[in-house]
């Protein structure tokens, strides 16, 4: 259910537009007269047409398959929650939007209350931004061995929450993974590649507000992470180390001269953390007068530090920041914030030796406290 569905109420007469939501259960629904009434979405059905059943409606509702009437109380608890058969849909097929049908699926964790990012809980929600249903698991890893948070079916052009968490629940959180396969139940479809990707998450994302960005899905700031978009995977399920390393020296050549903005990136360390490609490294767009946001650590830009010594990563991470500074070199005035963290200052240390000595002209300065925290650096582009 979206904004601009028609609907009608299930046990009352009447039914309009969706205007809005509040919250995840209630919908606004603007009648003929231009009133909107609040309903729980459990209240009201989805119609593009006169022609609508109740109990249709009721049955996708619980997730039952009926043979021709309702099911009671009294049955076994082993039958209320019986998949739908994908060969005898119990609902109307849903809608399709132009430019649906490249698959993108995201994991989004919303803060309930952002004005108070430090005490907020959090929803997790599946978003399927895509004309296919989705069969989708998502699981958390303990130890060795993994456990299902959620395990069903997300619809077309919609999103589908998971759980509320809080901060003690991050610790647990850190390592997740997500399977999928896609498919059409109502018409014939172009195969898609089934899914298995698993995504790290830093807990400490948690406590800066920046990290929560403007999105398409909600009316709120979220941290997005694509699982799939446009039928490709952003990341790999298994990076190589000594793969890695390799790719990493190949292109060293190419990083040491800053005024090179050719030097291409290694696709096992390309982030795509704001969901929407550009600079590879870059958290955060330039819009307006806002900085661009490059967090340096270690594990926003390597999957895996397997076989790298400190020498290696230090390595790495100034690689990143020249290429950051040779994509942005002709763009005077630009602000670009480094995230290095305090930790005992080596790569701070290391990014003001090459300020000084390679980048005479650009200026910088410890970025916002309020914003950024400790450990981070901001440089203008003269």
């Amino acid at each position: 259910m979206k904004i601009g569905d028609n609907v009608r109420f299930l046990n009352e007469a009447g039914g309009g537009r969706v205007a809005g939501f509040q919250g995840k259960n209630i919908v606004l629904v603007e009648d003929e007269d231009g009133f909107q009434i609040p309903m729980m979405t459990t209240e009201v059905v989805v119609v593009d047409n006169d022609d609508y059943d109740p109990r249709r409606v009721a049955e996708k509702k619980v997730g039952v398959r009926t043979s021709g009437h309702a099911k009671g109380d009294d049955e076994p608890q082993s039958h209320k929650h019986e998949i739908p058969d994908p060969q005898h849909p119990t609902s109307l097929p849903p809608e399709e939007r132009k430019g649906g049908d490249s698959l993108s699926v995201f994991l989004a964790f919303v803060p309930i209350d952002i004005r108070e990012i430090t005490h907020t809980r959090f929803e997790t929600f599946l978003v399927n931004d895509s004309n296919y249903h989705v069969r989708c698991s998502l699981l958390v890893a303990e130890g060795h061995s993994w456990q299902v948070k959620f395990l069903g079916e997300v619809e077309p052009n919609t999103k589908v929450f998971v759980e509320e968490f809080g901060r003690e629940d991050l610790g647990n959180m850190e390592h997740l993974a997500v399977q999928m396969m896609a498919y059409k139940r109502h018409k014939p479809f172009m195969l898609k590649a089934p899914v298995s990707t698993e995504i790290k998450v830093d807990p400490v994302k948690f406590y800066k507000l920046h990290t929560f960005r403007e999105n398409e899905f909600f009316e709120t700031p979220a941290m997005v992470f694509p699982v799939v978009e446009n039928d490709r995977v952003p990341r790999p399920l298994v990076v190589d180390a000594r793969q890695l390393k390799a790719e990493m020296y190949s292109h060293a050549s190419n990083a040491q001269n800053a005024n090179n903005p050719g030097a291409q990136t290694s696709t096992y360390v390309r982030r795509y953390a704001d969901g929407k490609g550009g600079h590879p490294f870059a958290n955060k767009h330039k819009e307006g007068d806002e900085p661009v946001v490059v967090d340096l650590h270690a594990h926003e830009l390597l999957e895996t530090t397997a076989g790298m010594s400190a020498s290696d990563i230090l390595n790495h991470q100034l690689d990143v920041f020249r290429r950051t500074l040779a994509d942005y070199s002709a763009k005077k005035g630009t602000r670009i914030v480094f995230i290095h963290g305090k930790g005992e200052g080596v790569l701070r240390r290391a990014l003001i030796h090459e300020l000084k000595y390679s980048y005479k002209t650009y200026t910088y300065q410890d970025a916002s406290f309020l914003e950024y925290g400790y450990g981070a650096t901001q440089v203008t582009i003269k």
